[in-house]
């Protein structure tokens, strides 16, 4: 193991570096603000190129790791009087982030100048303006899942019909069903699309791997039906069971149902630009949300001698007559603990593991991985299949959760000491032999199927983990309450950021009675 340096580093500035991803975007592919002709193919690469996929500073230090991480704790805070309250100004950065200049500023301009293509460039260009609506609704669905109904069908008038629309606010159910819809139309289109020599060069996310898009499209599917099948059951069911029953017609981002699966080859990861030289650590250390949290690692992992542990978490320890002194063992703060209390007592904890997670300058988005869609698909084979077949899925997924995070820790090239993976032996003990493994009961399997999908989330995915850990209920969280009035709690969704709401006054009226932190997003009713 090694240590973990808590000190604040002297880094380059995070803005600098995103600048610098910038300039290498815009030299490698012809930059469409600059362009006198519409580029198709270069509003792809620059929708792809989104610095809130990525494990980027900003993005997590002002969104992530005050929001979501804090709601799941996913991630350690300082207990305050405004844990629980969003910053505004970064709610809007997060929300005009996904307008524009975001992904659906960028659609919007890809679909105007497709539609002036001649017919016979359209063909050519077809599978940019596809495979850029499935990047469109994993944002949007996002959206939703933060602040409920959203302008969607309005919104980004200006490059389609040279005029400012204060747009509508479209019903989040209705854009739900309309993004699983269109989902499903996008996998009949690309089984029989073909790449080409621009999808394969501007593609930065999948390199024009055409089954891969298609892979992500049915994976996301999978996982907007799972997230509505508790509000909309029929639904869900007849869809997913659809997907399951028939893999050839439905493949999905499953990893081929194999433990030692290769992550870079099956999932769908944004990798960081050959120019990117930061990482986590800044963001990680000014919250600070570096500590191994509570509930995770001292009610979960622990219990079960979880092999994942060395790969998330580093023991941490103190200095003593001029020399290092490790801990002698991993546990997490308790949730009970002040700030008072975390300040004084910090160095006899765990802490999040360097070359994974705090120095890894090679981590990249994490869009979605076979774990995840392995346990969308036990939960659906558990409720409405064989319990045979539920287990056979959760336990690959618990698996490929394993490898997983063993892959991000060796991506790390900085001299950092890596860890290597377990055994087929030992992961098949903790899988089949631990307090994680399938029982008999379906109420417990349930219970094991979420909390293991949230540990797996953990904060690099917390919008996905806020969003389940609300859909299910599990796992069951201690939360300290804050002092400030009305904020003692997390929300249950954001409020409308107060830009929005000046900006688009007329049209938010409609949605202002909802507008309040207790309003559950539609598909929360448990």
């Amino acid at each position: 193991m090694k240590k973990t340096f808590l000190s604040i580093l002297t880094l380059v500035s995070a803005l600098s570096t995103m600048v610098g991803c910038k300039s290498q975007l815009d030299d490698k592919f012809q930059n469409p603000d600059a362009s006198t002709k519409a580029n198709i193919p270069a509003f792809f690469a620059k929708m792809l190129n989104n610095d809130r996929v990525r494990p980027a500073y900003y993005h997590y230090r002002t969104f992530i790791l005050s929001n979501q991480a804090v709601y799941t704790q996913t991630a350690s805070f300082y207990p305050s009087n405004t844990m629980y309250q969003p910053n505004d100004s970064y709610s809007y950065a997060y929300w005009t982030d996904f307008y524009a200049p975001g992904v659906l500023g960028i659609t919007r301009s890809m679909e105007k100048a497709y539609a002036e293509l001649p017919e016979a460039e359209k063909a050519s260009k077809e599978i940019f303006i596809q495979t850029g609506k499935i990047v469109l609704f994993d944002e949007a669905s996002k959206l939703v899942d933060n602040f409920g109904d959203i302008p969607f069908s309005e919104a980004g008038s200006l490059p389609t019909t040279s005029t400012i629309i204060k747009p509508k606010f479209d019903a989040q159910k209705e854009l739900y069903n309309q993004f699983i819809s269109e989902l499903k139309n996008i996998n009949t289109y690309l089984s029989t699309a073909t790449t080409n020599p621009d999808f394969s060069k501007y593609d930065i996310l999948n390199s024009g791997n055409v089954a891969k898009w298609r892979r992500y499209a049915n994976s996301l599917r999978l996982r907007l039906l799972m997230r509505i099948s508790f509000v909309d059951e029929a639904k869900a069911r007849t869809e997913v069971l659809e997907m399951l029953n028939n893999p050839t017609q439905y493949p999905l981002a499953d990893g081929g149902a194999t433990a030692n699966y290769n992550p870079r080859n099956e999932d769908i990861l944004l990798q960081p630009l050959t120019n990117y030289t930061g990482t986590l650590r800044q963001a990680l250390i000014e919250g600070p949300n570096q500590f191994a949290t509570d509930h995770m690692l001292n009610k979960v992992m622990l219990p079960a001698n979880d092999p994942r542990i060395p790969v998330l978490y580093d023991k941490f320890g103190k200095t003593v007559n001029g020399k290092f002194v490790q801990n002698k063992e991993y546990r997490a703060m308790p949730i009970s603990f002040t700030s008072a209390d975390m300040e004084k007592n910090y160095q006899d904890y765990a802490v999040l593991d360097s070359a994974t997670i705090f120095d890894n300058n090679a981590l990249p988005g994490i869009v979605i991985t076979a774990s995840e869609t392995n346990f969308n698909k036990a939960e659906a084979l558990l409720r409405w299949g064989a319990s045979n077949a539920a287990k056979d899925a959760y336990d690959v997924a618990v698996k490929q959760s394993v490898s997983f995070y063993y892959y991000l820790n060796n991506l790390n090239t900085s001299g950092l000491k890596t860890e290597k993976k377990p055994t087929d032996d030992v992961i098949n003990d903790f899988v089949d032999k631990s307090t994680i493994s399938f029982s008999t009961t379906q109420a417990k399997n349930l219970e094991l199927i979420w909390t293991q999908k949230w540990l797996h989330y953990g904060f690099l995915q917390a919008q996905q983990a806020w969003a389940e850990l609300r859909r299910t209920g599990y796992p069951v969280l201690t939360y300290p309450v804050a002092g400030l009035a009305n904020y003692a709690n997390p929300p249950k969704r954001l409020l409308y950021p107060t830009q929005e709401i000046s900006n688009n006054s007329a049209n938010y009226d409609a949605v202002k009675a909802n507008d309040t932190r207790t309003t559950k997003i539609f598909w929360d009713v448990k």
